[in-house]
């Protein structure tokens, strides 16, 4: 079913690429978007992780470290394999698993997370990651993100074409009111398609979290204190790798600026798992 869910995900996210590059250059147009789709395929599903993690210069920890000991005793619980982990050197408090399955997959945390949680949070915020490797989340998220990219590089090109005028070898030319159009549309439906399969994927990670930590209140905590740290602390990220964070981190300003957000609101998961906890 998850391998059913990527297709469908590449399948949509394909379609929109060659809509874009039919309208940006015509039939190469479309051949160049097509060649484009067919890379970025194959990249998001081999290299993705990696080209994440090198996007926010994350480093591998120590098998020493008490975050690796952690992670270590939460998937020895699980029975899941033992993801690579990652710290990331931000302020602002944050995690995401990246991977193609649960036998590569990655943790990764921000030096802002380490420094405001607890072990029993922290704990609740690594059980929430190793649910999405567990549900087998990760390549999806990965998958969405990869080609959210591409689709704004080519939304990118569209606007530059209505500027300065199209390219196409059809006898009529491109339209710049569709590229214009176009430039600004693309990247919000990319966005629709991540909405669609990000929030169902935080509530079930958010409920995995919580039942492997051992308590759904240390993961509530954890995001009351997430949700203060994003605001306080902006992070330089690409919206397109929005969704595969435990909460956004965007600021309010970007989120505006994207229109929508791929997660499900703080305040509704906190809820959520106050009822886990019978409170």
């Amino acid at each position: 079913m998850k391998n059913f869910k990527t297709f469908i995900l590449m399948g949509v996210m394909t379609f929109i690429m060659l809509f874009i590059g039919n309208l940006i250059g015509g039939k190469q147009g479309v051949y160049s978007a097509l060649i484009l789709a067919g890379f970025t395929n194959f990249i998001s599903y081999w290299f993705s992780d990696k080209i994440v993690l090198k996007m926010y210069n994350a480093k591998p920890v120590s098998v020493n470290s008490d975050l690796y000991k952690l992670v270590q005793g939460l998937v020895k619980k699980a029975d899941l394999p033992m993801p690579k982990v990652y710290i990331i050197h931000s302020n602002q408090p944050n995690a995401f698993a990246t991977g193609r399955n649960p036998k590569n997959a990655a943790v990764a945390v921000t030096s802002g997370l380490m420094e405001i949680l607890d072990d029993n949070e922290l704990s609740g915020v690594i059980g929430h990651e190793l649910g999405h490797v567990n549900n087998r989340d990760i390549l999806i998220g990965t998958v969405a993100a990869t080609f959210a990219g591409a689709i704004s590089f080519l939304a990118n090109m569209a606007r530059w074409g209505a500027i300065f005028g199209g390219n196409r070898d059809d006898e009529d030319r491109g339209n710049p009111i569709a590229l214009l159009l176009v430039a600004v549309l693309a990247p919000i439906a990319a966005m629709l398609v991540q909405m669609a399969i990000s929030r169902t994927r935080e509530y079930k990670a958010d409920e995995y979290g919580a039942k492997l930590s051992g308590n759904p209140l240390y993961l509530a905590n954890a995001l009351e204190k997430l949700e203060i740290g994003v605001a306080r602390n902006p992070m330089n990220a690409s919206p397109s790798t929005e969704n595969m964070f435990i909460v956004s981190p965007l600021s309010s300003r970007d989120k505006m600026a994207t229109l929508f957000s791929t997660h499900p609101s703080t305040k509704d998961r906190i809820a959520r798992l106050y009822e886990m906890a019978n409170l």
